[in-house]
């Protein structure tokens, strides 16, 4: 329940809000990579869930961007199902479902692999709403 007078912001304004608050290279990667996800799937839909992750959307998650001490996280929810030419995924590859690309200081992000593996996983979410 909101309190009187205050107005709910919306997960774009909290995402916006997460990169401020970082406040360092981890806003910067973030806010990076999300430009890169907007520009890959501008159809998709930005979340706020988990008490604070951010969430890109399209007929299901796309991936997640979470921030840690050290890295930029972005998981991708199906990402063991999607191709990866370009070797991105760094973490999470043991797991039968989801795998995420760490994305440490100084990293230099792919931008073109980034864009198509957004792009694949939207066509995969895609494929699998059609049945």
């Amino acid at each position: 329940m909101q309190k009187a007078g205050t107005q709910e912001k919306s997960p774009s304004e909290l995402i916006d809000a997460r990169i401020k608050e970082l406040g360092d290279w981890r806003g910067e990667m973030l806010a990076g990579l999300r430009a890169l996800i907007r520009q890959a799937a501008p159809e998709a839909v930005e979340t706020w869930k988990w008490r604070g992750v951010p969430v890109w959307e399209d007929a299901g998650i796309i991936c997640t961007g979470e921030t840690y001490k050290a890295v930029v996280k972005l998981t991708f929810a199906r990402g063991a199902a999607l191709p990866d030419p370009k070797k991105l995924f760094n973490s999470s590859l043991e797991g039968n479902t989801r795998r995420a690309i760490d994305f440490k200081e100084g990293d230099k992000v792919d931008a073109d692999a980034l864009k198509a593996l957004v792009r694949e996983a939207v066509a995969l979410n895609k494929s699998k709403t059609k049945r």
